[in-house]
């Protein structure tokens, strides 16, 4: 593997700014922009290539399977977390007993809109509150009963940035016999994901953070013995188990997670998402976490010295890539920040700062000269 400071190399924002986003939208590489231009090439040359296509399609939901240590079966190649959490959503049965989903007060909005909506079918949806800026797990295991169909946490909160114990809460929820969905979106790519060690139900994610490519691809890994005991209603032809078939009298899903999948997939950002998908893998997600790790100690010590205040936890193992740190304006630090060649964001009251494999200590520490020039800015 090359060095880090050599895959920075790859990303050419770096030549005039500091960027520290990957929260939000990952940095551009020279491999993600040249498979953009790529599929602009095949339009030219080729036009419609829809077996081509196709097999691009499957490269990447065995892509996205290696990355969660996961079967390709398992995988179903979305256009978004939301279309992903759609089709799940529609699945879902509510004619026994079990009507409750648990969603918790760090969940990301899409997220919890989608238990929400299905209030309309019987669902009874209440809310895990939040301690310490973790989920509580007390109050999980006291809401988790037998009527409990399906409990849904993040993995890294979009807006403190703190990692749920997937462990635990799979503990409480399967002594119940509930279903487990885990958000994955603020943490794939930075935190290492392995659906064997973790044994939950639904995992759902996207590749516009850090898998470093675009909006328009997202995923759904589903257990692999759910998957034929699940009927989405949400569907479309690429859910089908002969997609070339086009049967128009009946619906004949695919036997494998395919059948969560709707139309037809976003082709020109699956390109970009084999592009980077590929990357994250050559460098390893371990790998990836040890890097940023060391980064953000760095720059926890850092804020500590200005006088700064962490809404992050503190301890390394309670968090992911991302670190908070808590504002009087954050939209107004953010603005400074951008004013010092640092590009940054804030949610909640938080500025967040999020480090990839692409930074290094003298972009942390440019964070924390500029955070020590707006100090009254700081909370």
């Amino acid at each position: 593997m090359k060095s880090m400071a050599a895959y920075r190399e790859h990303f050419p924002i770096f030549k005039n700014t500091v960027y520290i986003n990957s929260c939000s939208y990952a940095a551009l590489s020279l491999e993600v922009e040249a498979a953009f231009l790529r599929y602009l090439k095949d339009r030219h040359e080729v036009g419609a290539d829809w077996i081509g296509w196709c097999d691009r399609l499957e490269r990447v939901r065995g892509l996205f399977a290696e990355l969660l240590s996961a079967k390709a079966d398992e995988i179903a190649v979305t256009t978004s977390a939301s279309a992903s959490l759609s089709s799940i959503s529609s699945s879902l049965d509510f004619s026994g007993k079990r009507k409750k989903i648990i969603t918790t007060d760090l969940a990301f909005p899409t997220e919890a809109q989608a238990w929400h909506a299905l209030k309309k079918y019987g669902a009874e949806v209440v809310h895990v509150k939040e301690k310490d800026g973790m989920i509580d797990l007390d109050d999980l295991e006291r809401l988790v009963d037998d009527k409990t169909l399906l409990v849904a946490v993040p993995l890294v909160c979009y807006r403190n940035g703190a990692l749920a114990d997937i462990p635990a809460i799979r503990k409480i929820a399967r002594n119940k016999g509930a279903m487990i969905l885990v958000d994955a979106y603020q943490g794939v790519g930075a935190v290492p994901i392995d659906v064997n060690e973790w044994d939950v139900d639904f995992i759902v994610g996207g590749s516009l953070k850090y898998l470093l490519s675009t909006a328009g691809v997202g995923f759904l890994y589903v257990r692999e013995d759910l998957i034929l005991k699940s009927n989405p209603t949400q569907t479309g032809w690429f859910a089908q188990e002969d997609i070339h078939a086009m049967l128009i009298h009946d619906n004949i899903p695919a036997q494998s997670a395919r059948r969560f999948e709707q139309g037809t997939p976003s082709v020109p950002n699956l390109y970009a998402v084999e592009a980077g998908l590929k990357m994250i893998l050559e460098i390893g997600v371990n790998n990836i976490r040890t890097h940023v790790s060391a980064l953000n100690e760095r720059l926890k010590k850092g804020v500590a010295e200005i006088g700064g205040k962490l809404s992050s936890p503190i301890n390394p193992e309670n968090h992911g890539a991302m670190i908070t740190v808590a504002s009087t304006d954050e939209f107004a630090l953010v603005e400074k920040l951008t004013e010092e060649g640092i590009v940054a964001s804030c949610r909640s009251g938080n500025l967040r700062i999020s480090a990839h494999f692409y930074n290094n200590n003298d972009d942390i520490d440019a964070v924390i000269d500029g955070l020590a020039k707006n100090k009254k800015l700081l909370a």
